[in-house]
């Protein structure tokens, strides 16, 4: 009894506090779910009450705060088809629907904006309560014979009333035909007005009411493309200046650009990288320093940066060196030559911040997640979203919280290279903007 409690206790000091608290879908095994069901994007609006996911199958789905729960939990509010696939007949190209990016727009009434892209076409949903009204009042009921005439006074006027609520979601906007390259990133300005969208060479900006022109800001297509050395990962816009952007590129660098500086920002402001340690330096070394995702902290004064081994924060002042990086993956070193056999070392995790800026989140293989806290680097939770967090929550039991290996916890687990399963992993993730 006594080591039960005891093991009980080393799971909660190992989660931190933290619990599983909700699954959205299906629980079942990886192996009985279709390609077009994995989600591809995941995203909180600006106030968390609402969350959309995207998923390979072209589909967005979102779920609104339900206020009758304690806590923090969500329930479905809508579903709609945002992506289908296409052919481009002149490259003879399929245009997969799977949804890359979805970001919400500032909401400015009673609807929902958000913009959702694939490779090639973004478009600009606006999701709404629609009211179905119906006739409530008739002269004459469906499928009767009127039984004699009708006089003028007992005439009625066909009145429409409420019947139901249904969530609508309609395109709005529809951008395209501005991308030779597959789009990796959108990102809605602070003025509410523009957002920019990217692909491997070129970054574009739109006007969020002008579908058929955009702008290229960023353009580092080489006139021979023999000559090409790079291309762009992620970018994103300053949450508070409206004329800043960053974008990140496969050599591991980070490019900051000021749009008052003139049109075409190829020439950058500032630019953050670290010089690698020659000693280090191996066949994989270019792959595994390309950067998947960054993002800026809620005040603009940070950038976090996730490359295939690490998570880095970055200080706008200081470009040389990030001030702090976490190591993610450097238990995998010794298996990069399987990794780069079976592809994985191709994986795009996404990192983020934690609303207060104080914890960042990235992903892992084995659906292990690893949240660490920026003021005490030696805080760091490694939690798992397997089926055994799904029946702890089912069962509320602390034997179900303790893991089924012996003696085993989830951060040896979690290190132990050889036992992960490197077909199950979390690459999407986002944090609630107000809650941690």
């Amino acid at each position: 009894m006594a080591s039960a409690a005891g093991a009980a206790a080393a799971a909660v000091d190992e989660n931190n506090g933290w619990q599983f608290r909700q699954c959205f879908g299906d629980k079942g095994e990886v192996e009985d779910i279709t390609e077009a069901d994995i989600i591809s994007a995941v995203e909180f609006d600006d106030t968390g009450d609402y969350l959309a996911t995207g998923d390979k199958g072209g589909r967005v789905v979102l779920f609104e705060r339900n206020e009758g729960k304690k806590g923090c939990e969500y329930k479905f509010y809508t579903e709609f088809q945002s992506h289908e696939p296409e052919f481009d007949y002149l490259k003879s190209l399929e245009i997969e629907e799977k949804i890359n990016k979805i970001r919400w727009c500032k909401r400015q009434n009673a609807a929902h904006f958000l913009l959702s892209t694939n490779d090639k076409t973004i478009k600009l949903w606006k999701v709404f309560e629609k009211s179905i009204k119906v006739v409530s009042e008739n002269n004459i009921p469906d499928g009767v014979n009127p039984s004699g005439p009708i006089t003028l006074s007992s005439l009625k006027l066909p009145k429409l009333i409420h019947h139901d609520t249904m969530i609508a979601a309609i395109p709005r906007k529809i951008y395209q035909n501005a991308h030779a390259y597959h789009i990796n990133s959108i990102s809605v300005n602070s003025d509410s007005e523009t957002y920019l969208s990217a692909d491997d060479l070129r970054i574009n900006l739109w006007n969020l009411n002008i579908s058929d022109q955009s702008f290229n800001i960023v353009d580092i297509k080489p006139v021979n493309m023999e000559e090409l050395t790079e291309v762009i990962t992620a970018a994103e816009f300053h949450p508070v200046h409206c004329n800043i952007l960053m974008y990140s590129s496969s050599k591991g660098n980070i490019k900051l650009a000021d749009m008052r500086e003139s049109a075409l920002c190829d020439r950058h402001a500032k630019v953050f990288e670290e010089e690698e340690d020659p000693s280090n330096k191996s066949f994989f070394s270019e792959i595994i320093s390309s950067i998947s995702d960054l993002k800026f902290s809620k005040d603009g004064q940070f950038i976090l940066s996730r490359d295939y081994l690490t998570l880095k924060v970055w200080d706008i002042r200081q470009e040389n060196k990030p001030v702090q990086t976490i190591t993610i993956h450097d238990h995998l070193r010794n298996k990069l030559c399987d990794l780069y056999e079976n592809d994985c070392i191709f994986d795009k995790f996404e990192g983020t911040f934690s609303g207060d800026g104080k914890h960042v989140l990235t992903g892992s293989y084995s659906n292990f997640f690893y949240i660490q806290e920026l003021q005490n680097n030696k805080t760091s939770t490694i939690l798992q979203a397997d089926k055994s967090a799904f029946k702890a929550k089912k069962v509320g039991s602390t034997k179900n919280k303790m893991i089924a290996k012996k003696g085993v916890s989830k951060r040896e687990e979690y290190y132990n290279a050889d036992n992960l399963d490197f077909a199950k992993k979390i690459l999407h993730a986002s944090w609630h903007p107000r809650e941690n």
